[in-house]
């Protein structure tokens, strides 16, 4: 039923001045409208909706995260315009934290102004 339709993406912010720098001049994506209830991105064709709360306690896991087709390089663009990369102890991550998966995919992980979990993923041919 759903499977012909798109999909809306959805993040929060507690700060969404700081959210909208960091979403449009960081990630590159292109602000859409701003208003009282959300900022709203398109992110490649899928509307990014982030929402203004009042409180927010980030999510433990990941969010929201980028298909990309060279980690490592996308990784030193982010890096480039302040992005830090998470470490997770127990995960085996290489020295740029990169983390291959058991089947081959490489994935990075950073957080937005606000803590949410957002990530990178090279996916491996198969």
């Amino acid at each position: 039923m759903l499977g012909t339709h798109d999909v809306i993406a959805f993040v929060a912010t507690k700060h969404p001045e700081r959210a909208k720098a960091f979403y449009s001049s960081v990630l590159g994506l292109r602000l859409v409208s701003d208003t009282p209830f959300a900022l709203v991105f398109d992110a490649r064709g899928t509307m990014l909706r982030i929402s203004k709360v009042a409180e927010l306690t980030p999510a433990s896991y990941t969010v929201l995260g980028w298909k990309v087709p060279d980690v490592r390089a996308t990784m030193q663009d982010l890096a480039n315009k302040g992005v830090t990369f998470e470490r997770y102890k127990g995960l085996p991550q290489d020295e740029s934290g990169i983390w291959t998966s058991p089947d081959g995919h490489r994935i990075a992980w950073f957080k937005d102004p606000d803590g949410n979990t957002l990530s990178l993923t090279q996916f491996c041919s198969v």
